[in-house]
């Protein structure tokens, strides 16, 4: 445990550095350029013209490179002054069997109480997007009981001619798995959310650490770490190189901890102006604290894009996966597996909300536990305006886990959650959000909490909220 909070020690560090670094290189000017235009006027999260034809013109058009790390976007803000907001929420989670499992009918509640704060620093060539949260948790439930939680996301990309480079991190501390964690509400990520927050780094669906096996109970640490290049060949074509450093530590003893080492490399060509096709290598070893097994995972993928600023970003992967083991698993005596993988993505926007879902299909590192498994895993996410000031929200998610062991031993774990929310602008600086949420997990394995023992448990989550956060503090 120490050696892996040395680590995210270390990769918090470096994105500090990145904080501190980023002004010296950035700071260039030209003479005689226009003055930048006065500051807009915010308004509350929630509040922005959802009508993509009245805002494409307030969105740059998403520049992410087809085959790269990072999932594609309808297009970000067009903001050009640099601004950090402060915030504060309050949650309380209502739930039912809380994290025990087996049949318990009691009800649990749980409140997080939250610090959030966003940064966004533009100069002529780069940016800086920091999102953090952090606060306490205070339980009824002895399986979560009393702690704290934290969440960061940063990234810091630096543009020229004909380079695009980027460095990234992703870290939570949490009390429970981070898939489906506050679903429908402003918890779910870090800093204060909506268009203020800037937007998020963006993984691509599965390269964080596996986390969609609810069983894996007790607080835990997450952190990705990463890099991407993009070189511009020709009008039409570029290149994209990444890296990624992962690790997942559990606090409680009886989990599988792991971690995550990923190379990519691949080959991007516009064949439209919003169609681009490209072609992918990726190679993944995953590693296990105190035990000897490791993986290597090959994966070659043809990728298909389409991107309408305002309107969609559509990704699609497929191909071959080559799976290699340092020790034969399960019964048999193979130390390769040769199958298929591959990932979607997509974000429609529409006149009064967006629709968004991602799915992936590949060997991950198991979720904490197994050592290895084959998991596909589907995300849903849809927003309406319902009326002039209420707005609403459905979310989805569900991961099949399955051993990579052979054999009769084989295990399977499905997990889903599924709930719908309301949210509302209370005032200019403050929001009000209501949902409720189911969690359900089965699987042909035995689970057992205390002296229950079941194959499969469900928990019923109502949620209520309140946040608030400052107007933006202008930095230039």
């Amino acid at each position: 445990m120490k050696k892996a909070i040395l680590k995210m020690n270390l990769t918090l560090v470096a994105a500090g550095c990145l904080c501190l670094g980023a002004p010296g290189f950035g700071q260039e000017t030209q003479s005689g350029e226009t003055p930048k235009p006065a500051a807009r006027a915010y308004g509350p999260i929630g509040s922005e013209q959802q009508d993509p034809n009245q805002t494409t013109d307030l969105l740059q058009p998403d520049d992410r490179p087809l085959t790269g790390i990072l999932q594609p976007t309808i297009g970000t803000p067009m903001e050009r002054h640099s601004y950090w907001v402060p915030g504060v929420s309050y949650y309380n989670f209502i739930q039912s069997n809380g994290q025990s499992q087996g049949g318990s009918s009691s009800w649990n509640s749980t409140s997080y109480l939250t610090g959030n704060v966003s940064l966004l620093e533009n100069w002529s060539r780069s940016q800086l997007l920091v999102n953090y949260s952090g606060g306490g948790n205070f339980s009824t439930d002895p399986a979560i009981g009393n702690g704290w939680f934290q969440q960061l996301g940063a990234s810091q990309t630096f543009k020229w001619e004909r380079l695009q480079f980027t460095l990234l991190d992703e870290f939570a501390y949490l009390p429970q798995a981070q898939f489906g964690f506050g679903a429908g509400t402003g918890i779910a990520l870090p800093g204060i959310g909506g268009t203020l927050g800037g937007g998020t780094t963006g993984l691509s669906t599965g390269l964080g650490p596996g986390q969609s096996i609810f069983t894996a109970i007790g607080p835990r640490y997450s952190n990705t770490a990463g890099v991407q290049t993009n070189y511009v060949l020709t009008a039409r074509s570029s290149i994209t190189l990444g890296g990624l450093y992962s690790l997942l530590r559990f606090t409680d003893p009886g989990n599988i901890e792991s971690d995550a080492y990923i190379g990519s490399a691949g080959y991007n060509y516009q064949i439209t102006k919003k169609d681009t096709i490209g072609a992918s290598y990726r190679f993944t070893s995953y590693h296990y604290i105190d035990f000897p097994q490791a993986i290597g995972d090959h994966m070659f993928q043809l990728a298909y894009g389409r991107k309408i600023t305002g309107r969609l970003a559509l990704q699609l992967t497929g191909g071959p996966e080559i799976t290699n083991f340092r020790i034969p698993e399960g019964t048999s005596t193979a130390t390769q597996h040769v199958a298929g993988a591959g990932s979607a993505s997509l974000t429609y926007a529409f006149v009064n909300g967006t629709v968004s879902g991602s799915y992936s299909h590949g060997v991950t590192a198991g979720s904490g536990v197994f050592l290895g498994a084959t998991t596909d895993q589907l995300s849903g996410f849809v927003t309406r305006k319902l009326t002039r000031v209420w707005s609403g929200s459905l979310n989805l998610g569900f991961a099949k886990n399955r051993s990579i062991e052979t054999g009769s031993q084989n295990q399977t774990y499905n997990t889903v959650y599924a709930g719908a929310s309301v949210a509302r602008p209370l005032g200019r600086n403050a929001n009000f959000n209501a949902g409720y949420t189911a969690y359900i997990e089965n699987t042909n394995n035995t689970i057992c909490s205390g002296s229950n023992c079941s194959s499969s448990f469900m928990t019923n989550q109502i949620t209520v909220g309140l946040s608030w956060h400052t107007r933006p503090y202008v930095l230039h």
